[in-house]
Order: structure tokens, then sequence, then C-alpha cells
């Protein structure tokens, strides 16, 4: 993945104590003076789902943690970096985003803010600019996108295709996507392609075969938007059991617009994830809260469209696991900013500042079935964030704020310089 420029201010690593009886290799390196790390391992701290500790330092060698506790007693290693009594994070998990796109959609963002409602049919404007462009235009905004969250603290990100709607443009997408990331889906059930308008189940033949067997290769799961003005439950059925026969696993936007299959769908097939849950029915949260599939929630659909806000509170007091992400896409919800959708959801969504970071963070990891992300516990993947602030609570307390005061991705930092 390509990095963007490193936040100022960055925690300088000094030389260390060695010792030949250190439980921690030479060559690792400690972070210490933490006033506050979030582990996400409730049986560490405070056993709290955020498993806090206080005053406390972690431990990193190559590309994983391999200590974490209090940081008077961290081991001996050749480098340590003083984090100054700040906060420390889990690298945040974007676990939905559609970033392989061309084009500019401000109009239509323009038009809603001055009381057009939003529905599905904008996506053709995206489409018609995606197929338009070149390959080198689509991957370099996909790292101007990657980038700015990385900066941002988004050290794991899923992204989809879904804007080309041709066999071609979806599978070109999808070899864009998986030069930068693993967590790659097959999108070509976001809406009817135009050329398909008239014929339906004509196009729906064309995303479960030929386009199918091309996109396959270079994606890990498969997605389908089960909405009123894009494909019904029947279709997406068909869709998403195609996919989990090539070995993709499901994913489904579901429910977003208006109550309909798209959550029961998701838990029937065993979906990873059900995302937007924005309209549930009491049937609906059940099946989440007793299935295994996670709810991931996207804030910045709502704040940009000014639909109704989806309920955390009524899913997390049914039991249901919940992902936050941004959803990042260049007509419903432009932004790439994970502090910003934990700031909506403890506004606007009921959830508690911990919940927030708990859902952005391993919530994020649960929606793409990863155990090695989303947590600051040893064997975890080095992915962390250092806040230039005291607690994670100033997330939510102070938003806005870029707070990312240094980011770890895999053990390495984000480079200096432009």
């Amino acid at each position: 993945m390509n990095t963007g420029p490193a936040a100022t201010n960055s925690p300088v690593a000094t030389p260390g104590p060695t010792s030949a009886n250190s439980a921690v290799a030479t060559e690792a390196t400690a972070i210490v003076n933490i006033a506050s790390l979030v582990t996400n391992d409730p049986s560490l701290g405070e056993g709290t789902p955020l498993g806090l500790i206080r005053d406390a330092a972690v431990v990193v060698e190559g590309d994983r943690v391999v200590w974490v506790g209090g940081s008077s007693k961290a081991p001996a290693t050749d480098n340590r970096i003083d984090a100054g009594g700040r906060a420390v994070i889990p690298g945040f998990v974007d676990s939905h985003s559609h970033l392989v796109f061309a084009g500019d959609r401000t109009a239509e963002f323009n038009a809603r803010m001055s009381g057009r409602s939003y529905s599905a049919g904008g996506i053709r404007t995206t489409v018609a600019a995606t197929r338009a462009a070149s390959d080198e235009e689509l991957e370099a905004n996909l790292v101007r996108h990657l980038d700015e969250a990385l900066r941002q603290g988004t050290t794991t990100f899923e992204t989809k295709s879904g804007y080309g709607l041709t066999v071609e443009d979806e599978a070109r997408a999808l070899r864009i996507a998986a030069r930068h990331t693993d967590e790659v889906t097959y999108l070509g059930a976001h809406i009817v392609a135009p050329e398909f308008a008239d014929d339906p189940a004509a196009y729906v033949a064309l995303v479960t075969g030929e386009m199918l067997d091309a996109c396959a290769p270079h994606a890990r799961w498969v997605d389908v938007f089960c909405e009123k003005g894009a494909f019904d439950g029947d279709q997406a059925r068909a869709i998403l059991t195609a996919g989990r026969a090539r070995g993709l696993v499901p994913r489904v936007h579901a429910n977003q617009l208006t109550y309909g299959p798209g959550v029961q769908l998701a838990v029937e097939l065993e979906a990873a994830s059900a995302d937007h849950c924005t309209h549930l029915t009491d049937a609906d949260v059940d099946a989440l809260a007793n299935g295994s599939t996670v709810a991931t929630l996207l804030p910045g659909a709502e704040f940009s469209t000014r639909a109704e806000w989806p309920d955390a509170r009524r899913l997390l007091d049914a039991g249901a696991t919940v992902a936050l992400s941004t959803d990042c896409n260049p007509g419903s919800s432009f932004t790439s900013s994970m502090p910003f959708c934990i700031a909506l959801a403890v506004r606007d969504m009921g959830m508690t500042p911990d919940e927030a970071l708990w859902s952005a963070t391993a919530g994020g990891a649960a929606a793409l079935r990863r155990t090695d992300i989303g947590r600051l516990t040893p064997g975890a993947r080095a992915d962390l964030v250092v806040l230039d602030a005291p607690s994670h609570v100033h997330l939510a307390y102070r938003p806005g704020v870029p707070l990312a005061h240094h980011v770890l991705r895999a053990g390495l930092p984000l480079p200096t310089g432009a």
C-alpha cells in the first residue's frame, strides 16, 4: 500500500537498553509512557471490552505486537518511543468502501442539500466517468484516498468494484484494488447496468456468469445492493449464491433506503456482514443478534443524504456485533475519515465512545473475519495510532480535529516527506 506524509511532531525513537534476559528479542521497539492503551482484549487492563491499560507500553517487533502491559514493566529493547502521555489505539479497520471510481458528484450533493431525495440512480453518473477513465487515473485516485485515510489512522480497508458494470471494467477495478489490499469485493451487482435497463434478468445472468468468471480470481468477497432501484431478494440470492460457489464470501448492502429482505438474506447465507442496516424490523434485529453476520453501520451515508440514522443502540442492546465504516464513495458518503464516523455514531446513533471505537477497530475486523487486526495484543499485526490526546474519547469529544499524531502500519511508520 502506498502511504502519504506523516503527521508533524511525531514521537522520536531513541536507543534503549538491551538485555540478554529480555523476554523480547533485540530489534524490537517499545512505545512507552502511553496514557491509555486500547487493546480490545477484555482480559487485559480494566476488564472492559476495550481492554484499556493505563500508563501503558506496547512492544513491536517486525510487523507484530509482541508485548503489552504497564509502562514501568516494559522489557528492554533496542529502541524506545516516548508517547508523551498520549493515547494509543489499534489502527482503524474500514470494512466498507468504494474507492475505484472517477468523476465528481458535487452537483448531486448540492441538489440533495437543497431538498432532492437520495436514490440509487445517481450511481450511473459515476459509472459513466469510471468507464471513461484510464487505469492510471483510477489507480491514482484510489491511492490518493488511501493516503488520506491512512493519515487519519485507517490501516486496513476493504474496497469494491461496482462502477464499471461491464465484464472488463469490473475486472480491471478489482485488479487495481488488489494491488493495494487483500480485502477486495466483487460488486458487479451495484445497480443494473444502463445497457440492461429493460432486461435486468439478462444483467443478473451476466453478473453470475461471464462477469463472475472474470472477477472471481481477483476478489475475496461478493456483494450485492439489495434495495428498491437495484436488486430484489431473488436476484440478490442468485448473485450471492453464484459468488459463493466460486469461493467468494457474501456481503450485502442491506436495508439502507427501505425495509427489505437484505438482512434476512445475509444472515441466511452466513454473509460476513450486512451493511447499512438503517431500516430494521424486530425480526431483522433478532436475526443479526443470533447469527454470525456483523451489522456494519455507515453513518457517513446518513450524514450526506440527510436520511434516518441507524439505531446502533437497538442492535447493541440486542447483542448484535456492530462495525463502523466510512462507505467512502463519491455519491452518498464522500469521507475517508473513520474518526468522523465515530463522532457521528456517538452523537446521533446512540453509541458510547467506547462502543464506537470498538466497532471501528475490532468490529471492522470481525466484518472482515480477521483476528490479526483491530486489536493490540501479542501476535496481532502492529497497526496502531498514537492520538494527540490522552484518551480515545477525544475522537468523539473533538470532532473534526486531526488527532492521528503517529501511525504505524505493520510496524512501519508513515514515511516523512511529501
